[in-house]
């Protein structure tokens, strides 16, 4: 089930890391900012109930999603009770489990809104729909995620680093130029005047002309 739902969170542009127990979980959320945890109950190693406590303590502000075989009241109830945002069944529907990571995104410390606007452009995070002057622009998975980070700066420089951290997954190549790629691809896409601008050794921003 892991690896399906890596698969498929990839394709709605999540940038994802899977591990194999409990164990392995604390030690990378300590390492790596997390914007949400699927954490699965019945983890091997160090309990999901327990890898939750310790998620919680550390206060690190990352969401947990919490995935259990049992669907009843009580056991929602308690795994709430443990610090979980929220509470799945399986089974489940795919697209549920997307609608709800998206909306534990939302409510994350930092505000996301809904809506991002430059200029022109417009991005629906709900509809993943991309707008250029009112005409819509299609982007690969990829594009979004990098775009919709530097949407979020708001003119803001962000480096090759941090997007590579953001919009891809642990195990990406560090010295990968895919971030670089995407960006080439991404301004061709959105024309002309230049939205995506580079700033020597910096990074990338969003900026008119």
């Amino acid at each position: 089930m892991a690896r399906v739902l890596e698969i498929g969170l990839r394709r709605e542009a999540i940038a994802v890391d899977v591990v194999p127990d409990g164990t392995t979980a604390l030690e990378r959320v300590t390492v790596y900012d997390y914007d949400a945890v699927v954490l699965d109950r019945d983890l091997p190693g160090v309990h999901g109930d327990e890898v939750c406590r310790r998620i919680v303590a550390m206060d690190l502000g990352c969401r947990i999603l919490m995935l259990t075989a049992a669907g009843r009241l009580g056991d929602k109830v308690e795994g709430l009770g443990l610090g979980a945002d929220d509470y799945l069944a399986k089974p489940f529907d795919f697209p549920e489990l997307v609608a709800r990571l998206r909306a534990l995104y939302r409510r994350s410390p930092m505000t996301h809104a809904p809506t991002l606007t430059f200029a022109d452009l417009r991005l629906d995070t709900h509809r993943r729909r991309v707008t250029l002057a009112g005409a819509e622009v299609r982007l690969a998975p990829k594009e979004l995620a990098v775009l919709e980070l530097l949407m979020r700066a708001d003119g803001g420089v962000l480096s090759a680093e941090y997007l590579l951290d953001k919009a891809w997954d642990a195990h990406t190549d560090p010295f990968t130029n895919a971030v670089r790629l995407v960006v080439h691809t991404l301004r061709k896409k959105l024309g002309d005047p230049q939205l995506v601008h580079t700033s020597i050794s910096a990074g990338y921003y969003l900026g008119i002309g």
